[in-house]
């Protein structure tokens, strides 16, 4: 047992150096790895030192203080103000342009053509139209009248402004636009019928009864209508034509009214015969003279004019042939009284 016990004993002595070697190596290592980071801390933070005195150390270029004006512009302006400007600049340049150019109805045309192309590719083109009420004009000049083309798209169609533009036609008293999607549209109008011709400063026109003119005089299908002549005949011609067409006898042969200084009418009848009609009791002139033109054919004499401006007589105008027989029957008169005289 005292042999064992002291081998084991000379053995654990000569294991003891060599654990604390291994302990000593360990340890080594271990503070190297710690010296190591050390360093890469330092480095880090000097490089980052370096980096922040550098931000700090950078020239400031002196310059005069600005006007100020323009100091607080920069203190109160919002942000970006100079890009909205600038881009505000180049629109108005280009709008200026287009307008300077002569080119903005080009402009408005392509735009609107663009969007009709889109609401069109969506499926509202216009497919069908119903017009009522038109009489003297045709589909298509209504449409065009309107403003509406093959390239219109419902969707965008204004229908107040297609009926203001309709409206805005002589012929067209009045006009309801309906858009019934995705596809129709419907036009109601109402035209006006022509009335008289109307002559003023040597241009003749086709008339209203409201006075309206509807167009120059160009087409012979408007040669029955009554003629009235004359500035401001247009408006009251209605009105007169009215009171003339109850007395038959006289409205038969009459070939034109002519309104007199805003005042009054004068009739120009078929063989030339002029009436001056009073600027009152027109009517009663008017019976008159059917009266007197049924009882002593007073249209048919040789006459040249009939003047009843007066209330109280009638004047008649013979012809330079009546006159002069006229005259000369009177002289043969004298000359036989004289005879007897004798």
């Amino acid at each position: 047992m005292d042999g064992a016990g002291s081998l084991t004993r000379s053995f654990l002595r000569s294991l003891r150096p060599q654990a604390d070697l291994k302990a000593a190596a360990i340890g080594a290592v271990v503070l190297l790895r710690e010296w190591v980071q050390e360093k890469r801390d330092a480095k880090r933070v000097a490089a980052q030192d370096k980096i922040r005195t550098r931000s700090k150390a950078r020239p400031v270029i002196e310059r005069e203080p600005p006007p100020r004006l323009v100091a607080l512009v920069e203190r109160y302006a919002p942000r970006r103000v100079g890009i909205t400007m600038t881009v505000l600049l180049l629109l108005g340049s280009c709008g200026f342009g287009i307008v300077k150019g002569g080119h903005l109805q080009d402009f408005i045309t392509a735009v609107s053509d663009a969007r009709n192309a889109m609401a069109n590719s969506a499926g509202f083109r216009i497919t069908s139209v119903a017009i009522n009420g038109r009489k003297q004009l045709s589909q298509d000049e209504i449409l065009a009248i309107g403003g509406v083309s093959g390239r219109s798209s419902l969707l965008f169609l204004d229908a107040d402004v297609v009926r203001e533009k309709l409206k805005a036609n002589p012929w067209i008293a009045d006009a309801t636009v309906l858009k019934l999607y995705p596809g129709r549209l419907m036009i109601d109008i109402t035209e006006r019928q022509a009335f008289a011709l109307w002559q003023e400063a040597g241009r003749l026109s086709v008339i209203a009864d409201d006075g309206a003119v509807l167009e120059p005089y160009v087409s012979r299908r408007f040669l029955s209508l009554p003629l009235v002549v004359g500035k401001g005949a247009d408006t009251q011609a209605r009105d007169f034509l009215a009171l003339l067409a109850r007395y038959p006898q006289v409205n038969a042969v009459t070939k034109a009214a002519i309104y007199v200084g805003e005042r009054r009418w004068n009739l120009r009848l078929k063989d030339g015969l002029d009436i001056r009609l009073p600027e009152q009791d027109v009517g009663n002139a008017l019976a008159l003279l059917s009266r007197l033109d049924k009882e002593d054919r007073l249209f048919s004499r040789d006459i040249v004019a009939v003047d009843m401006r007066l209330p109280d007589r009638l004047v008649v105008q013979l012809s330079d042939d009546a006159a002069k027989a006229r005259e000369d029957l009177f002289k043969d008169k004298k000359k036989k009284k004289a005879g007897d005289a004798a």
